[in-house]
């Protein structure tokens, strides 16, 4: 089948890399243009790099590769004035809008007693407040269109099940669940659907930096990414370290398409089993 959100636009924000640049991609293929957004730059309390302007070229890159037209805006999701700007400046030029994912996300580690409010602050204004703004900035145009359309809240297996040493971010994606099903009643009647999707580790530097390794192998000296995937392994069901983010692509491709067009209020797992164990 191909041709599964042929002539719609979608938003997609942290767009630069990893699951966001897979969500343009996969969305491109199927038809879609495309608004990439991305803050290309680092945040303090962040342990590992932020995507890059040159990273967020490549995403636009592969969309034009593709046949899709894209626009793309460098933007902090914690500033609600500028995100507007892009959003409307991005509807502006490809017309419409009908997708939205709010994929942009930080992630750290420090259990509570460790932790600075710096380091809760921020991935609460980018993980939870950030996912909030893009909805608050896109879903008028949405409405606006008259059409429907559907929204993709990237929450967590962490938003389900407690871990240790992350309580910031799993509070934060655990809040976007209560935003969903928020918005399913307030978007429903204009036939806009709004979904989530709860991946476990993917394959992306947020899992792939010293500090996570030295996380799950603190007896290591020296821990690499084969240390990471012996404990992530046994976490989960499926006998994998981590999924990729062509897997969480291809989750919001679905619930994008038509095919998913009664299905709203759901938290799909993309998790290799990490929720059932």
């Amino acid at each position: 089948m191909t041709g599964r959100v042929e002539g719609k636009v979608a938003l997609i924000t942290g767009a630069a890399r990893g699951q966001g640049r897979a969500l343009a991609r996969r969305l491109a293929e199927e038809g879609a243009d495309v608004i990439a957004l991305d803050n290309c730059a680092d945040i303090e309390t962040m342990t590992y790099p932020g995507g890059t302007e040159a990273e967020l070229e490549e995403t636009a890159r592969i969309v034009t590769d593709l046949g899709r037209r894209v626009v793309t805006h460098t933007v902090d999701v914690r500033d609600l004035t500028e995100l507007r700007e892009a959003v409307a400046q991005g509807v502006g030029r490809l017309g419409r809008l009908d997708i939205v994912a709010a994929n942009a996300g930080i992630s750290g580690s420090a259990a509570l007693q460790d932790m600075s409010e710096e380091q809760w602050e921020e991935t609460i204004a980018v993980n939870l407040s950030g996912v909030w703004r893009t909805c608050k900035a896109a879903v008028p145009h949405v409405l606006n269109g008259g059409r429907g359309g559907c929204v993709i809240l990237t929450s967590s297996g962490a938003g389900i099940k407690g871990f240790a040493n992350i309580g910031h971010y799993s509070a934060a994606k655990s809040g976007l669940l209560g935003l969903m099903k928020t918005l399913v009643n307030e978007l429903g009647p204009s036939s806009v659907r709004v979904n989530s999707i709860l991946p476990t580790t993917v394959n992306t530097p947020m899992i792939h930096n010293e500090t996570l390794y030295r996380l799950f192998a603190p007896g290591v000296d020296e821990p690499t990414g084969a240390d990471l995937a012996a404990v992530t392994t046994a976490m989960h069901a499926l006998p994998v370290p981590w999924v990729e983010p062509e897997d969480i692509a291809n989750a919001a491709l679905f619930l994008a398409s038509d095919e998913a067009r009664y299905i709203t209020g759901a938290a799909l797992p993309v998790d290799a089993g990490i929720l059932a164990r």
